[in-house]
């Protein structure tokens, strides 16, 4: 049965309706963990206020928790996400980082796409020979270096070799309007290669980074389905009508072995937003990450309510990331039905 731009939105707008109560479940999560593992918090969070401040913070902890989750819950939906350490408000400190933590996401699924799955599709077509051999060890390479030590290494060793920057989005203040705050899309904007070559040399390496850690997702997975399409029959009669290789298995055999690697893609494409967090640390990245580790006590004083505001936003990114590996996986399988 075809499908229509009607069935579509009917099932994003189910899908996005049950996202509802996986996010209410991880707003209530996070608050308890973030107040069950708060000892003693008020001190701790105004280290340097008046002894009036300490007694108000501890009469708002005193009351029930299910009267302070309401309270919060109801703020939440007003937009009043809480306060930082210094008092300001966490909402606005949240949406600035957005855009850098989603640029640097987005490029470093773009490299995952255009590395890990050619790698797969060469491991397959190898299977068992030293070309296999050497794609499994780049990938297994990735899956046991801890991120911060890929980071530092990076860093240290692989940047100055390049030549290339550690820090920061630009080298130098933009001499233009940023619209979006990703510095590679602003200053594509803004027609300015300059300042559009300096962005991508500071993108490359914490997208790289990032990448190469994820990247055995889906190279394996890539490999493993290209391995259970190739023996198929329709493969074999696009080999016996002398196809090259490079068609046999770019344009018949990936694209039936793209429906399940694009699922995986979908849910590790939220599952980066986990490592944005040391990466910007390290990399100085303006975004999400970088607030989300200062807020988890990085300076010694850590914040629940951005603490909380981080795993809100981190939990909305890998719902819609796997919404969105829904949509592809129908449209990359017809036999799908979207429901």
């Amino acid at each position: 049965m075809g499908r229509s731009l009607e069935d579509l939105a009917i099932f994003v707008g189910k899908r996005l309706l049950q996202l509802l109560p996986v996010l209410f479940g991880v707003i209530v999560l996070a608050f308890l963990i973030t107040h069950v593992a708060a000892i003693d918090p008020c001190p701790r969070w105004y280290p340097k206020a008046g002894h009036a401040t300490i007694m108000h913070c501890e009469a708002q902890f005193s009351r029930p928790v299910p009267v302070q989750f309401y309270d919060y819950f109801t703020q939440l939906l007003s937009g009043n996400w809480g306060t930082s350490q210094s008092g300001d408000p966490v909402l606005p400190h949240i949406l600035a980082g957005v855009p850098a933590t989603l640029e640097l996401v987005l490029a470093s699924l773009f490299l995952m796409i255009v590395i890990g799955i050619p790698l797969g599709v060469l491991g397959a077509a190898y299977a068992g020979r030293w070309a296999d051999h050497l794609v499994r060890i780049f990938y297994l390479s990735g899956w046991a270096t801890p991120t911060f030590v890929g980071a530092i290494l990076v860093v240290y060793y692989l940047a100055p070799t390049l030549g290339l920057p550690t820090s920061g989005v630009y080298s130098a203040a933009p001499p233009f309007p940023e619209r979006t705050h990703m510095s590679v899309v602003d200053a594509l904007l803004a027609g300015n290669l300059p300042y559009t070559v300096d962005a991508l040399k500071h993108l490359v390496l914490p997208a790289a980074v990032l990448a190469f850690i994820n990247m055995g997702i889906a190279t394996r997975m890539t490999r493993a389905s290209m391995l259970e399409v190739l023996p198929l029959d329709f493969v074999r009669a696009a080999r016996m009508k002398g196809l090259s290789n490079f068609v046999v298995l770019y344009k018949h055999a990936l694209r039936n072995a793209l429906i399940t690697t694009t699922t995986v893609l979908g849910v590790t494409a939220g599952g980066l937003l986990a490592g944005t967090v040391v990466i910007e640390e390290i990399f100085q990245w303006p975004g999400i990450g970088a607030y989300a580790y200062v807020s988890l006590g990085a300076t010694g004083v850590p914040n629940f309510d951005g603490a909380i505001a981080v795993v809100v936003v981190f939990a909305l990114g890998v719902v819609l990331a796997n919404l969105v590996a829904d949509i592809l996986y129908g449209i990359l399988d017809p036999r799908v039905e979207w429901r």
